[in-house]
């Protein structure tokens, strides 16, 4: 093959360190719909193929994906991991900016933890009363009373289920 030819082939041959959005999602794990939501908020920003047109990626692009991905995971929002990036692209460090922003996440969660604690605490309760019925008393009718009656249960003390849902 001539060199003209070669160079001629080369130019069209996959390069391994460029991908389109497809490639970027089968790489990463995500869709290419992500890829393109993405890239429309600004957390990736791709180079042009100047023959057609298509967007662009490089490694540079996975490593943000996961990092993007990564974050999610710890409970960052895409605007407060943008926020994240642009800061670190900036130079600026952020650093007490990122620790504040997981110091609230955990907050949050332990709050989300103890209301679904409560919430589980409540439903065993309710279970425990439905199971203490007769059973000739567990009816859908009772049941809708035992679920509508959940809010009072803190305040209520001492009657018993078969009391309360006749």
């Amino acid at each position: 093959m001539s060199e003209r030819a070669a160079s001629s082939a080369d130019r069209f041959r996959p390069n391994p360190s460029r991908m389109t959005v497809r490639e970027l999602a089968r790489t990463t794990g995500i869709t290419p719909d992500a890829v393109r939501h993405y890239v429309r908020i600004g957390l990736l920003r791709p180079e042009r193929d100047e023959r057609n047109g298509y967007k662009l990626f490089f490694e540079r692009d996975v490593i943000r994906v996961r990092f993007i991905r990564c974050a999610q995971r710890l409970g960052y929002t895409l605007k407060e991991i943008k926020r994240i990036l642009h800061e670190n692209e900036g130079g600026r460090a952020g650093h007490s900016q990122v620790g504040a922003l997981l110091e609230r996440h955990i907050s949050e969660n332990r709050k989300k933890l103890a209301e679904l604690n409560a919430l589980q605490r409540r439903m065993e309760k309710a279970i425990a009363r439905w199971q203490s019925l007769p059973e000739e008393q567990r009816s859908t009718r009772s049941f809708f009373r035992l679920i509508e009656s959940m809010e009072e249960w803190d305040d209520v003390s001492g009657s018993s289920p078969a009391e309360r849902f006749r």
